[in-house]
């Protein structure tokens, strides 16, 4: 199990750090561990917020300011070491303390470091109602260089046929970027309309398997009789009219990524055969015994909340869990209103491309439409505007407030 600092090295540790001024997160998969942190922190810290994992302490991270961070060193999805040095580089603000993960006897020393001064404390962890004894009282403490300047570090650059800058979706780039590398399942959370095929094709052409096949199944539009053979593939005569063999789409996507598209509605028998794939990396196509090894990188988008689902038990937590071991959430259109424009201006831009007729440009009156309205069915929403304006503008013209459309309330958009 992971460790705690021992009681004094919090309360030192709350004096030294100036604490009690700010906030404190909590980044661990162990619930008992973030449990027995909040125990033992004591109210030195407010307001205090946990994180499941690496990526998600890192999305909080972006949206607000944490003066310290308890991070256990066993994360489920990323490298403490590579967390760590993002961490410093890009909120030098935030101060650092590692639970250290490895078992050791009751008695240990707590090494802290702070303004480039070690001291070494060796003393047994204190008995308190409510503690969890199996924890052991080491830990290592690593604020971060206070010479360093506060803030954020330089833009990242947009993924691969998207566009925007906002601060909201740097925060997207930096976790699709941090992530692609790897073979962690990713589950691409947001509402309808908010690019989350396009963060699923970014995260396959960066990742090492660009040069193999992207395989997309959208899990809503195929029928459920029809799920399984789809996914896993048959041989000929499995059943009536099965007059030749198919492949599958999980067999086509070997070497390469798996995108389960709306996932959430998977029928519950269907999860548990996907769930034995995920673990297993073995499939068995219908009409035989035979069972194959695949090698595929699984990528999941839902627009639902899915964890409210599996808390229902309209969707396996076991399988949620699986899916979300790297979880990356899309911000809607009204919270990047930044990107609002040059959105526009791309979609005007390859509309007049394909006509090959000039790009007509944006008047200030319909700038300020743009900019206003909700947005209620994102960026979807603007690009079918975008298409509208550019019909009823004459070719090269300039698009005026006349010119954007909406064929239905601006309070009462349906879902796209």
């Amino acid at each position: 199990m992971s460790a705690l600092p021992t009681m004094p090295a919090f309360a030192d540790f709350g004096a030294r750090s100036g604490a009690q001024s700010g906030g404190a997160l909590i980044a661990s998969p162990d619930s008992a561990l973030r449990a027995a942190v909040l125990h033992r922190l004591n109210g030195r810290c407010r307001p205090v917020q946990q994180a499941l994992g690496g990526a998600d302490a890192l999305a909080k991270l972006e949206k607000g300011d944490w003066p310290v961070l308890f991070l256990d060193r066993r994360l489920p999805d990323l490298d403490v070491d590579e967390l760590m040095a993002i961490i410093q580089r890009r909120f030098p603000g935030t101060q650092v303390v590692l639970l250290d993960s490895e078992d050791s006897p009751p008695s240990q020393t707590a090494e802290s470091t702070h303004n480039g001064t070690r001291r070494d404390e060796t003393q047994p962890d204190e008995a308190h109602p409510g503690s969890i004894p199996s924890y052991n009282s080491q830990a290592l403490l690593r604020p971060t260089q206070e010479s360093q300047p506060a803030g954020r570090s330089g833009a990242v650059n947009p993924l691969p046929g998207m566009i925007g800058t906002s601060v909201a979706m740097q925060s997207v780039y930096r976790m699709v970027r941090l992530v692609a590398a790897r073979l962690t399942t990713v589950l691409i959370a947001g509402p309808t309309g908010t690019g989350k095929e396009l963060v699923a094709r970014a995260l396959h052409a960066l990742s090492p398997r660009a040069a193999k096949a992207l395989v997309v199944v959208n899990c809503a539009a195929i029928p459920e009789a029809l799920l399984e053979s789809e996914l896993f593939g048959y041989t000929r005569g499995a059943f009536t009219g099965a007059v030749q063999s198919q492949l599958g789409r999980i067999p086509a996507a070997h070497g390469g990524t798996l995108f389960l598209d709306e996932v959430s509605e998977l029928p519950l028998g269907m999860q548990a055969k996907l769930l034995r794939f995920l673990e297993q990396k073995e499939i068995q196509r219908l009409g035989t015994s035979e069972v194959t090894r695949v090698d595929v990188r699984v990528l999941a988008a839902s627009n639902v909340d899915l964890a409210g689902r599996a808390a229902r038990g309209e969707f396996r937590q076991d399988l949620f869990y699986r899916l979300s071991a790297f979880p990356i959430e899309l911000p809607t259109l009204a919270e990047r209103r930044a990107d609002i424009v040059p959105l526009a201006e791309h979609f005007l831009a390859c509309m007049a491309a394909a006509m090959a007729v000039p790009v007509p440009s944006l008047r200030e009156d319909a700038v300020r439409i743009l900019e206003t309205h909700p947005w209620k069915g994102n960026v979807r929403e603007l690009q079918h505007v975008m298409e509208r304006a550019s019909i009823l503008v004459e070719s090269g013209d300039t698009i005026t407030a006349e010119h954007v459309y909406f064929p239905y309330p601006r309070n009462s958009c349906p879902q796209l």
